[in-house]
């Protein structure tokens, strides 16, 4: 596959209004990647899927980052796409796409037209990080219950008191419901008193 500087040329030619940046992952990874305005993000994908040159045709992994608010700069999430070709054994490119952090801007155009893979994996996104994907054809979320209320990734959630919801609650769990005043199952509530019988 060619050197990611020429990846980038080729794809900013084929959507020329696409602005594309090569960016660096994190240094264990030592992997570069494209990160791709959120207008663009559908065209380049499509471009990376239908061009015989990557016949990038298998999407590996969706996943995304919470960078908070820095004194340098403005906080995003960030939804990063690991794309593979099987037809010539080659990938991967990884795209990037960044959207703001608050829940009601925090969309991106869903790649799940292009690679059906994205699927379940948008709808983690969505779920864990808050991300709503244009176009998802069933995005609802898929690891929390529906009443569930925030998105349990975001660096500034903030587990609610009640441990209700948690069967089995113990160790940490069991005592900050108890400093919090949270409401336990009574199973709990038998296993917190037998410990401090001992």
């Amino acid at each position: 596959m060619e050197a990611i500087e020429k990846i980038k040329e080729i794809a900013a030619q084929a959507v020329p209004a696409a602005k594309i940046e090569i960016i660096n992952s994190t240094p264990a990874a030592q992997q570069p990647a494209l990160l791709v305005d959120r207008e663009h993000i559908y065209a380049v994908g499509k471009f990376f899927k239908e061009d015989p040159r990557f016949q990038m045709d298998f999407c590996s992994c969706v996943t995304a980052v919470d960078y908070l608010p820095k004194a340098d700069k403005s906080g995003c999430i960030e939804v990063v796409y690991h794309l593979y070709s099987v037809a010539q054994k080659q990938g991967p490119i990884v795209l990037k796409v960044r959207a703001p952090r608050e829940l009601d801007q925090c969309r991106v155009p869903s790649l799940t037209p292009l690679w059906r893979a994205c699927e379940f994996q948008e709808r983690e996104a969505y779920d864990l990080y808050g991300v709503k994907f244009d176009g998802h054809p069933d995005l609802r979320r898929i690891l929390m219950w529906d009443e569930f209320v925030d998105h349990p990734m975001r660096k500034d959630y903030v587990p609610p008191p009640d441990y209700e919801w948690e069967p089995t609650p113990h160790d940490d769990t069991l005592q900050r419901a108890v400093e919090e005043g949270g409401i336990m199952p009574p199973t709990a509530r038998e296993e917190l008193e037998k410990a401090k019988k001992k």
